[in-house]
């Protein structure tokens, strides 16, 4: 049975201080079965896809073996295909090496200048991560040495050799010194791959990671582009709008489950918190209240979660990109249970997680669909239909004598319409503080999908017909004079449930024009009238030829 804990694998303290500071858990079936072996000195080959934890799985263990003393002495080298990730790998390397001294990392690429580099390879550093081209050069030069070599480690071995480094590779190889560990990690196991694992290592063992997959058609899978100090405001919003009866929340680290439960009960929602620091029977307690109700929210590590089996969870978060690809399959099986629909939302900061939601696409084999922050405007939307349902509900189950001489005694110092407008906010609102949307965040919201418009046009928020529909066409008010303006006429409208929003983001990513240029968007049940610049309208509803809005085939002409 492999070892699950980074604790039971013998590594030292400043390691496993590290590890906890990064919110790692527990190891992943890639990273308990290669760390062992490599430590025990063993040649290694990895089949694993990218997203599997495979960089901590070689970086930890050699950290472990490196000789602080000897600081000037490149000890492990790191070949990756790409700058990207050798930047990314020694990025974790530094990390994982944050407590223990004298350990140095460099990474060596090209497209950045090579004096750069060889003055920090003069300076000592006992790990190069590097791509194959860039320390063929530094060979050359002399400005590498490689005769210190205890490991040299090929990172995604398959697409260096799709790239055409392979006769570099083999060159590197063939200049470290034999009495070294060789380890291979590789998606795929091609010829080439066999042919370079049985010319360069001895003996290695083979580690083989099974390739999962989302297998729940009814999944929903969603994300979100969010700024880090704005993931609560965005999971609000969506709590709001979506009103999933039950969902569950997941952070990698305890201390942000702490965090984030605090945070949402002050915004008034019946949230609790789950992770490995919880007594057995706080845990417990927790499950039994998330289970009949009592909470709506369950905040919870990946290992907190584990095992735990609740019917209708309507939706799940991941407030943090998991560090484990099969955590993100494991999360997101918890909803869409039983022929059920369900929905996954993930939150992204940076380009570097998008890129790491790429690689669970590629891993799971499914589509993650960019969506746009709801705007304030349709959140309060969402709250209005609900609060009118409610009423409505109230109305219509009589009972209500109880209240005359309340209401009565009120409406001798106030109006009806100052009554029910006051008793209308209270109700909006979660609780009595205020918790109510902020609109100074709609554009912070806006510039992050505005990066990606393409890829999100049509596909922006949430249908939000929860509750009682609205009767008679409604407009949007214009952001400045109409004026300047001349109307096209697209063929969705209320009954598609669509929304400004949608239409503005989808007008704006298929013209390429920014929001700010267009006008007044007025709503009707069968079709939509969007201001556009004068002069304007034909290049626009030409650029609309293949647009699509909330998934439906949106025709577009010039109106009038």
């Amino acid at each position: 049975m492999s070892i699950t804990n980074f604790s039971e694998m013998g590594l030292s303290d400043d390691v496993i201080r590290a590890v906890e500071d990064m919110g790692f858990e527990e190891a992943t079936h890639i990273q308990s079965q290669s760390i062992p072996l490599i430590l025990a000195g063993r040649d290694v080959i990895g089949h694993s896809q990218t997203g599997t934890g495979k960089t901590a799985a070689f970086s930890i263990p050699a950290l472990e073996k490196i000789d602080p003393t000897q600081h000037k002495t490149v000890q492990v080298l790191i070949l990756c295909p790409t700058r990207e990730l050798a930047v990314q790998a020694c990025d974790e390397i530094r990390k994982f090496a944050k407590y223990k001294q004298g350990i140095k990392a460099v990474p060596i690429f090209g497209g950045q200048q090579i004096d750069r580099q060889i003055t920090a390879l003069r300076q000592g550093a006992q790990i190069v991560v590097g791509t194959p081209g860039r320390i063929m050069d530094h060979m050359r030069r002399r400005t590498l040495k490689l005769d210190g070599i205890r490991m040299v480690i090929l990172d995604e071995a398959d697409e260096m050799l799709s790239m055409g480094f392979r006769e570099d590779i083999e060159t590197i190889l063939a200049d470290v010194p034999d009495e070294r560990q060789t380890i291979l990690f590789s998606a795929t196991m091609s010829r080439e791959i066999i042919r370079i694992t049985r010319e360069y290592q001895k003996e290695p063992e083979l580690i083989k990671v099974a390739h999962e997959q989302v297998t729940v058609p009814s999944i929903e899978q969603l994300y979100y582009e969010v700024p880090q100090g704005k993931k609560v405001e965005v999971l609000s919003r969506l709590l709001d709008v979506y009103n999933p009866s039950r969902s569950m929340v997941f952070c990698n680290t305890k201390s942000m489950v702490d965090d984030l439960v605090s945070e949402l009960q002050l915004r008034g929602y019946p949230s609790g918190g789950l992770h490995g620091d919880m007594k057995q029977a706080a845990r417990t307690q927790m499950m039994n209240s998330f289970k009949k109700g009592q909470i709506d929210v369950l905040v919870a590590t990946d290992v907190a979660a584990r095992g735990i089996d609740v019917e209708n969870i309507e939706a799940v978060f991941n407030y943090d990109i998991p560090q484990d690809v099969e955590y993100y399959v494991h999360r997101i099986g918890r909803t869409g249970r039983a022929g059920k629909e369900g929905r996954a939302f993930s939150f992204v900061s940076g380009r570097r997680q998008i890129n790491e939601l790429r690689d669970i696409e590629a891993f799971t084999k499914s589509k993650i669909e960019l969506h746009a922050v709801p705007s304030s405007d349709e959140v309060l939307e969402t709250r209005f239909r609900q609060v009118q349902a409610s009423i409505v509900a109230a109305i219509q189950s009589g009972a209500l004598e109880q209240y005359n001489t309340l209401v009565d005694a009120l409406l001798e110092e106030h109006s009806s319409l100052e009554l029910v407008s006051a008793l209308i906010q209270l109700l909006v609102k979660k609780d009595d503080k205020d918790s109510l949307p902020n609109r100074n965040d709609d554009a912070v919201f806006a510039a992050e999908y505005g990066k990606n418009r393409h890829e999100i046009a049509g596909k922006h928020a949430p249908r939000t017909g929860r509750g009682v529909k609205r009767q008679g066409d409604f407009s949007v008010r214009p952001r400045r004079d109409n004026a300047d303006f001349e109307n096209i006429r697209l063929s969705v409208g209320r009954k598609e449930h669509v929304s400004a929003s949608h239409i503005l983001g989808a007008v704006a990513g298929y013209s390429g024009l920014p929001g700010s240029s267009f006008g007044r968007i007025e709503i009707f049940q069968d079709y939509t009238l969007v201001g556009v610049p004068k002069g304007s309208a034909d290049a626009i509803v030409a650029s609309l030829k293949d647009c699509k809005i909330m998934r439906r085939r949106a025709y577009a002409r010039r109106e009038g």
